[in-house]
């Protein structure tokens, strides 16, 4: 079924077509440090990407994706709440159509300028298809974009390839890419279950929020809204707003290693 952020194609109507959108595990919440649990148990957390791993970087209409090669585990993220390895298959980024929105989580009423998820799936299970269908299938890694003075070098390699990818369907390698280098000095994180952000919604996914986010631009925020979420032939639509709003968080708990 179509989706997208419209008014009739966006989040409020998701569920009619995907029903576990309506769930009590939904993702993004908002965390609020009222109901943080801080958990002296949780480990840090560490990643270890293999440059090698990264392939191609692409529009696909809904964001800006980069993809890896996860046929073995030589890009993982461990430890924090996870019980195992998880490999690397994507990032992307969520963004609004101002510097003042864009983030999907909000923290203490705070919403960033975009979020970056890097995406894992468990390999104890025999494909990702198969591991977006078990509660601890994937975890994701989220990582807050604030808007500030001075560019976020790092961000730079991504960014270069906009051009390449302006509209919808375009593909074009992306190769010799370390993630971590886009991580904040700081490893403390909140930690919830809860589902994808985007249909079908599947409520598999552990989540692994960085308190501290990473400083872009705005000409950074603003090469990212560049993007058209519509094909080549079609009429330039810029590829903004592609952000959940937050969803109840019900009865779950949100824990912090800080």
């Amino acid at each position: 079924y179509p989706w997208g952020y419209d008014g009739d194609n966006g989040p409020d109507h998701w569920y009619k077509n995907y029903p576990i959108a309506k769930g009590r595990r939904q993702s993004p919440i908002e965390i609020n440090n009222k109901d943080v649990h801080y958990d002296r148990s949780l480990l840090p957390w560490f990643a270890s990407y293999d440059p090698g791993a990264a392939k191609t970087i692409l529009n696909n209409g809904k964001t800006c994706r980069v993809v890896f090669d996860d046929s073995f585990d030589r890009s993982v993220l461990r430890g924090g709440p996870l019980p195992g390895v998880y490999r690397l298959r994507q990032l992307h980024f969520h963004w609004g159509s101002s510097d003042d929105h864009g983030s999907e989580h909000v923290v203490n009423g705070v919403r960033y300028a975009g979020e970056l998820h890097l995406l894992h799936w468990n390999p104890k299970y025999s494909n990702y298809l198969d591991a977006v269908r078990r509660a601890d299938g994937i975890a994701v890694l989220a990582i807050f974009l604030q808007v500030g003075k001075t560019p976020k070098p790092e961000m730079k390699r991504i960014l270069e390839e906009i051009n390449a990818i302006k509209t919808k369907g375009k593909e074009a390698p992306f190769t010799n890419f370390d993630p971590s280098i886009l991580f904040p000095k700081s490893r403390d994180y909140w930690t919830y279950h809860g589902s994808f952000t985007t249909p079908p919604c599947e409520e598999c996914i552990t989540w692994i929020v960085l308190r501290e986010p990473i400083i872009v631009s705005s000409d950074q925020m603003a090469k990212l809204r560049s993007l058209s979420k519509n094909a080549e032939n079609e009429p330039d639509l810029p590829l903004v707003d592609n952000w959940r709003p937050t969803q109840p968080r019900y009865f779950r708990m949100v824990s912090a290693s800080f």
